[in-house]
């Protein structure tokens, strides 16, 4: 996928109050940090229309959480509903990935925003499950 038909991505990490998002691309295999968006509604949905226009994407990531087991829980659904709204306010595909431990590992590297830094996270394991 890498080198045949290079896509650009922005991921979420989806939480009730702030969402952290990040951009990268399947070419060069990274992530970079974005910003946190901390607001709900409309006003979420909004600011994630200015990204998506800013940096043109060919798709979207979401990370959903689960508990260490990998049981679901409320922020599990959340999170799917998240996604589905976001495929259908713009059109684009919506992957979503396992994000347990994204914020752990976020805040362990030493990121002053965790939340974009956890969007990191999930688009670079997004990324090599695509090398794979």
């Amino acid at each position: 996928m890498a080198t045949a038909n290079p896509q650009s991505f922005l991921a979420f990490d989806f939480g009730t109050l702030r969402v952290g998002v990040a951009t990268g691309n399947s070419m060069l295999g990274i992530s970079t940090p974005l910003k946190t968006i901390a607001s709900t509604g409309d006003l979420r949905f909004a600011a994630i229309a200015r990204y998506i226009n800013e940096w043109n994407p060919s798709a979207l990531v979401v990370g959903v959480p689960y508990h260490p087991d990998g049981a679901a829980h409320e922020n599990t659904a959340r999170a799917k509903r998240f996604a589905r709204q976001l495929q259908g306010r713009f059109g684009l595909v919506v992957h979503e990935v396992d994000e347990r431990y994204s914020t752990t590992e976020a805040i362990s590297l030493g990121a002053q925003d965790h939340d974009a830094a956890s969007a990191v996270v999930i688009l670079d394991q997004f990324l090599r499950e695509q090398k794979t």
